[in-house]
């Protein structure tokens, strides 16, 4: 699990806007693999650069250790219908899950039109995961749509972050309050990345530090947080500009994989590690995979994904079509829906 050294507020000067409409590219539909095989997919021995196993938690395995799920069991007890104050109504209590990320997140999770006011009054796109999620949940479960474009990992590591205030006002749209929000589901990537892995600084290990912040930062603002489901980004080779190509779109697996490691590693009772800080129960949430999204290309994964050019923007390359949308929205629906560790959705 490599750390991070330098560098965790670096890239500021190279900030963009993740709606690139001012230049029209042309998606680079050529490059429809780049011969990286999925975390998922890693066979006994493979590895990655020739350091790095594969599989989304230790020990290449996809899912999570024993003790790990076990957590993950109880953190799924402490949700439960809660009133404005965080206190349990079983009557009229609601259960907030909440996304947070990027474009691409917002996309996929809901897709509506956005504006300087958000999605409040705009409906999601139907075949986005977010009303398919609430058609599906419990009638004390409110889905919120907290993801942005133009805010990547830097801007949502900073607690006094407008980002911040703007989700208060999709809450309080949607008639909830903070301390109803339970459960989250995050997706975020770094801006303009430079630097690959296997250096020491790579954007690999920035966006590591950069999540454990923002773990941190969600459990302030949400105390009754109790779980984060985690993705990484979907396959980038098609990317006409810098802004998240490959293989950086790629490495991000293995920042969501070394986060959730440090975890597991201090609740087992190993110290923190300085330069990713303490990921602790009552600090942090009880993190966790939720859909891995990568496939090379189109090139089949095991479970027969591919990412092909339509299912991305022809004219970035980077934010996903409405095919794209849809199958992210499909791994969503059904991860959210048949995972042990979100019983309450359908309570």
């Amino acid at each position: 699990k490599p750390t991070l050294s330098k560098h965790l507020f670096s890239g500021v000067g190279h900030m963009l806007t993740l709606v690139l409409s001012a230049v029209l590219c042309q998606a680079n539909c050529d490059l429809a693999s780049i011969g990286r095989t999925p975390l998922t997919d890693f066979l006994p021995g493979e590895t990655y650069l020739g350091l790095y196993a594969g599989g989304l938690y230790p020990d290449g395995h996809n899912s999570p250790p024993r003790d790990h799920a076990r957590e993950g069991i109880r953190s799924s007890r402490k949700v439960f219908p809660r009133g404005p104050n965080g206190v349990s109504d079983p009557e009229n209590g609601k259960i907030v899950l909440l996304s947070i990320g990027m474009s691409n997140t917002h996309q996929e999770w809901c897709g509506c039109h956005e504006t300087s006011g958000g999605c409040q009054g705009e409906p999601c796109n139907e075949w986005t995961a977010m009303p398919q999620i609430q058609a599906l949940a419990g009638p004390s479960v409110v889905v919120v749509n907290g993801s942005r474009g133009g805010h990547a990992a830097l801007e949502w590591m900073q607690p006094d972050h407008e980002i911040w205030a703007w989700v208060e006002d999709e809450l309080a749209a949607k008639g909830v309050f903070p301390r109803q929000v339970q459960s989250i589901w995050l997706k975020l990537a770094n801006k303009q990345p430079t630097i690959p892995m296997p250096a020491q600084d790579s954007d690999a290990v920035v966006l590591m530090a950069r999540l454990a912040e923002v773990l941190r930062v969600a459990k302030a603002k949400y105390p009754h947080l109790q779980q984060c489901f985690i993705s990484s980004r979907t396959y980038g080779g098609y990317a006409a500009t810098t802004l998240n190509p490959e293989p950086y779109a790629y490495e991000s697996g293995f920042a969501v994989k070394w986060l959730i490691a440090h975890q597991i590693d201090q609740l087992a009772g190993d110290p923190p590690d300085p330069n990713v800080g303490f990921l602790g129960l009552g600090v942090a949430p009880w993190i966790a995979w939720g859909p891995y999204l990568w496939t090379d290309g189109v090139e089949p994964r095991s479970d027969g994904l591919v990412w092909l050019c339509e299912d991305v923007n022809q004219n970035d390359g980077i934010h996903p079509s409405m095919s794209g949308e849809t199958k992210v929205a499909d791994m969503l629906v059904e991860f959210f829906t048949e995972s042990r560790f979100t019983g309450w959705l359908s309570d």
